[in-house]
């Protein structure tokens, strides 16, 4: 598995405070913002963590993903909020794209690679024959490796971020995203905040019926009372925020 970032938004953390401000009539420009010391923009950020993260949509990033199984960019894809380009069976040969098999530590690796190899036989024999890839591919097993190109922006790996670094994820999953946030980080350290399990962000585990989770031990548990409680109050109270604008924040 391989993880290059390809490309990502310059000026990031400029940009970010730029279009925050932007919704509050905030009067400074990005070349103004550029010019500001390191403290004063991470301060402006400590701010924006806690409020609406739409601005997080301006922030983009481009991942080439190399080796990793179809079985995970079935999942990956799920993210709807994300572009992909994907390596097409339909037309490519994929014979030496070579396989993942997740069971090469144990007594069953053997088999499995044997099975596989057999499969991969007969879609070599139907390819040659004539037979059209789109139709042969049928016969491949989704741990066949492949590529993929991904395009997401801040706000998107953030919400990614909670739920596939959990230790509830698949394995494969669990190493790509964390590859991509230490690629996200090596180019913009700031981001590190963003881009948390959810736990970690919250103290809560939002899979509290997972209970095999190494790291649930740690986090709050919020009880079923606890919840009626607030569900009862948040039913009874009627508040509306009136949010005034000044020096590009809300107050």
């Amino acid at each position: 598995m391989n993880v290059e970032l390809v490309t990502c938004t310059p000026n990031a953390l400029e940009l970010l405070i730029y279009t925050k401000g932007t919704r509050l009539q905030g009067e400074q420009d990005v070349g103004d913002i550029i010019q500001w010391t390191e403290n004063q923009k991470l301060e402006e950020l400590e701010y924006m963590k806690k409020t609406i993260q739409s601005s997080f949509e301006f922030v983009n990033y481009v991942f080439r993903i190399t080796g990793v199984s179809r079985t995970f960019t079935h999942q990956l894809v799920r993210s709807r909020h994300n572009s992909y380009a994907q390596e097409a069976m339909r037309a490519v040969d994929v014979r030496e794209n070579g396989y993942r098999n997740p069971l090469a530590d144990t007594v069953w690796a053997k088999g499995f690679d044997e099975n596989v190899g057999e499969t991969l036989d007969h879609y070599s024999l139907m390819v040659d024959s004539g037979i059209p890839r789109q139709d042969a591919r049928e016969i491949l097993p989704t741990g066949m490796l492949t590529s993929i190109m991904v395009s997401a922006n801040l706000r998107s790996l953030a919400q990614m971020a909670e739920l596939r670094l959990y230790k509830r994820a698949q394995g494969e999953y669990q190493g790509v995203f964390k590859e991509i946030k230490k690629q996200v980080m090596a180019v913009h350290p700031w981001t590190e905040d963003f881009l948390q399990v959810a736990c970690v962000k919250t103290g809560i585990c939002i899979f509290p019926n997972y209970e095999e989770c190494p790291v649930q031990q740690y986090t709050v548990k919020v009880s079923d009372a606890t919840k009626r409680i607030i569900h009862d109050q948040w039913e009874v109270t009627d508040h509306e925020a009136n949010p005034a604008a000044k020096d590009g924040r809300t107050m």
